[in-house]
């Protein structure tokens, strides 16, 4: 049944999900949104994302919470979640990442706005936090 009405749902409907090694590997996927007529925001808060620096290879924890307003299309979450997961061996600034998750999010689903916030937990005494918004 779902196949029939979420055609580009590919990742959903995969028992076991190869996860990607990249967020250039990774792919996020979208359904139609059933309310288009009303602004209504989903937040997913994703607790355990990591990633690591790009310069000392050091592992990188932190939380990423992603808000949005849907237009016509609704991010699908086991999508992702592989996505997020992408980041795990992935160098990266947490400057770079929040940003580019921000840039990746409004390709895949073109929301009405958006912001992606990335609150990492400190390292050699300091937290960062960063937050990027959409338009």
């Amino acid at each position: 049944m779902a196949a029939k009405t979420h055609p580009n749902l590919t990742l959903l409907k995969k028992s076991r999900a190869g996860y990607p090694d990249s967020p250039r590997k990774a792919k996020l996927e979208a359904f139609e949104n059933t309310h288009p007529q009303r602004d209504y925001e989903i937040r997913f808060d994703c607790p355990e994302f990591t990633s690591r620096c790009p310069i000392t290879d050091q592992p990188d924890f932190g939380t990423i919470t992603i808000e949005y307003v849907p237009d016509t299309l609704c991010l699908e979450s086991k999508s992702l979640k592989l996505y997020l997961f992408s980041y795990r061996n992935h160098g990266t600034f947490h400057e770079e990442a929040v940003n580019r998750i921000l840039d990746d999010l409004v390709k895949a689903c073109r929301p009405r706005r958006a912001r992606v916030s990335g609150r990492f937990n400190p390292r050699g005494g300091i937290a960062i936090t960063v937050t990027a918004q959409y338009p």
